[in-house]
């Protein structure tokens, strides 16, 4: 009887309303101090008068101390505490992503779905709060319906993580030139798309031996032809589309691609396994394809130059290996952009005068907050978003000299730090190469598992190997 008589007091102290205050408002203390908002011990009273005062009732669907729940009010309740639950745990701690593109395979797969981590790298406060919960940059069902309003936008502010981004790292930040899309083609984005035009109608003129205008002429005529033919988003920066890639370059790190390698301060990458290039394989026969998809080949990883008996085949180390074993491959070269190809409109940092390919890129410093750098008219180029864009700066140039917020200036500190990502699938990512650096106001998370795998082939059913289940918990690094 003593034992029962126990029990019962302990529940009875577990239900006593200034118990459950207790406990809560320490909960909730411990939160304000970890996200550093003060202003929120003004919802302290609203615990205190639930669980106390009662003087509101804050569950206005229900009748207040009702004995018994109707099935509708139990499905409210059910409702209520799923979405603030699910909210929070997807703002603060891990959310669900899907890889859409193959530019990191080797590692991550299309399809794949992954839990990532934002407790990791420490989760960023919204700065984008007036949303529909469970929502990113277009309401679904719809092509253009934002489900956000930009009216109130917060300052960048990041907490306590677990660890710092290291050299290696497998990252998801939001696009950083995803401020500006074209609804109808966002791939490519619309400053390369704008890039582009330009460069096509310098071509044109040029060919018709019409008078050159200026780029900043041709890029004012591209603008205006974009305009005309799309429509045109406009996205805060944890409204842009989500990217997973590989950091590659820290702040204040200098790096140099040379003949498909990296270098980093002048050291070769620690290159993960993971890694992969294409190349150039040389047959007396055909290949058997299956053989190729049995080492680890996908469809987009093999291409067949007929009617010669030449492959372009995307391979990491261990595959590489595997490949030279077939009695049939006579040859394998390296294949490596030339320089020049592919760099004007579209190898940042977009200008005549940093002639970089793919594989041969650089020497090029990355930036790291508090640090200041030297400008002149040249490398204005690789910093003008970094001043204007990602920093809130104004520009002007004048000649040869350049002035920001009206003042002229050879010099600029930074105020955040900056990151220089690149896929693990290296001749098949659209990344920091094309597109420059991601602040780190930008910074996601890091992916932790690999929840589901399903391969996006159409002629796959779920029921006939879609289903990666080898893939099924896998655990990401």
């Amino acid at each position: 009887m003593s034992e029962e008589i126990k029990n019962r007091s302990v529940r009875d102290f577990l239900k006593n309303k200034y118990f459950k205050f207790g406990f809560w408002a320490i909960v909730f203390i411990l939160f304000v101090i970890w996200i550093g908002s003060w202003w929120l011990l003004f919802i302290l009273p609203i615990i205190f008068d639930f669980y106390v005062s009662q003087k509101v009732n804050w569950t206005f669907w229900k009748k207040r101390n009702a004995t018994t729940k109707s099935k509708v009010v139990e499905w409210i309740d059910a409702v209520v505490f799923a979405v603030i639950a699910a909210t929070i745990i997807r703002m603060f701690f891990i959310e669900a992503y899907m890889i859409p593109t193959s530019s990191m395979e080797g590692n991550l797969l299309v399809g794949d779905y992954l839990f990532v981590s934002k407790y990791s790298f420490g989760p960023r406060m919204p700065i984008t709060p007036l949303s529909v919960p469970f929502t990113h940059h277009t309401m679904p069902g719809t092509t253009n319906l934002q489900p956000f309003s930009d009216a109130v936008q917060s300052p960048y502010k990041r907490l306590g993580g677990l660890a710092e981004i290291k050299r290696n790292d497998i990252v998801v930040f939001n696009f950083p030139t995803g401020d500006t899309v074209c609804v109808e083609q966002q791939n490519p984005d619309y400053y390369q798309i704008i890039r582009g035009q330009a460069l096509q109608m310098k071509i044109e003129d040029k060919k018709s031996g019409a008078k050159l205008k200026t780029d900043v002429e041709y890029y004012a005529l591209a603008r205006k032809l974009v305009l005309a033919n799309f429509t045109i988003a406009v996205r805060p920066v944890d409204k842009r589309e989500n990217y997973v890639k590989r950091c590659i370059g820290m702040p204040g790190d200098s790096l140099t691609v040379k003949h498909r390698l990296v270098y980093i301060n002048g050291k070769p990458e620690e290159m993960a396994e993971a890694v992969q290039y294409k190349y150039v394989v040389h047959t007396n026969k055909l290949l058997n394809i299956d053989n190729l998809k049995e080492i680890g080949l996908s469809d987009e990883d093999i291409s067949h130059h007929a009617p010669d008996m030449l492959y372009s085949l995307v391979m990491n180390k261990e595959e590489l290996e595997k490949i030279k074993s077939f009695k049939s491959v006579t040859s394998i070269e390296p294949f490596e952009y030339e320089i020049g190809e592919r760099y004007s409109a579209e190898i940042f940092p977009h200008s005549e005068h940093y002639k970089w390919g793919v594989d041969n890129y650089g020497p090029l410093w990355i930036p790291k907050a508090g640090a200041t750098v030297k400008l002149d008219s040249i490398n204005i180029a690789i910093y003008d978003r970094i001043i204007e864009s990602y920093e809130g700066n104004k520009i002007e140039y004048k000649g040869n000299k350049i002035f920001i917020n009206g003042k002229e200036t050879d010099s600029y500190t930074f105020q955040m730090n900056y990151y220089f990502m690149m896929g693990d699938n290296r001749h098949g990512s659209a990344d920091s190469r094309y597109w420059g650096f991601v602040p780190e106001n930008h910074i996601v998370g890091t992916p932790l598992v690999i929840w589901m795998s399903i391969d996006q082939d159409p002629e796959k059913s779920i029921f006939d190997g879609a289903l990666r289940t080898d893939r099924l918990l896998k655990i990401l690094r």
